[in-house]
């Protein structure tokens, strides 16, 4: 069930506020923009390197909707968002992130250092409730789930 009560249910999408991307490897270009996806589902996936929950369900969970949806009009990012432990949930450690999983798809980091409450404005602007957290952004650029787990069947009902 959705965290509707967090008040980003139904809105538009806001920006991707993100400090980096990494280069992955069979992608034209490492950049992620909502712009670029317009029409189609776009599934974001909110992570810390080291959160146990983001490697246990979060990234098997991300794996199996990619597989199933990959000849489907949905779009996929991963995000790390860095609330603490900023040490250690490095730009370095999304890059090795990415390339332990090869899922194909863009890699963000996105550290909340410059914000004086330490997290990032991401996670601010999408009303998130740490990690891991899964945004689901309909076709019409409108968020439609954003909570901290989702069942892969789940996706169905957004993909018109």
């Amino acid at each position: 069930m959705s965290h509707q009560y967090l008040g980003i249910i139904g809105q538009t999408a806001p920006a991707l506020v993100v400090d980096e991307w990494a280069d992955v490897e069979g992608l034209n270009k490492s950049e992620f923009k909502l712009s670029d996806h317009d029409g189609e589902v776009v599934v974001l996936f909110f992570f810390q390197s080291w959160c146990p929950g983001c490697h246990s369900r979060g990234f098997p969970t991300l794996k199996k909707m990619i597989d199933k949806y990959k000849d489907k009009k949905v779009a996929f990012a991963a995000i790390q968002t860095v609330f603490e432990g900023h040490d250690a949930n490095t730009f370095a450690t999304t890059e090795k992130t990415e390339s332990e999983y090869g899922l194909g798809i863009p890699f963000g980091h996105a550290s909340g250092e410059s914000n004086p409450r330490g997290t990032p404005q991401l996670m601010a602007d999408y009303k998130t409730g740490g990690t891991p957290w899964f945004v689901v952004i309909d076709q019409e650029g409108k968020v439609a789930y954003n909570d901290f787990h989702i069942e892969v069947d789940e996706l169905d009902k957004y993909i018109r």
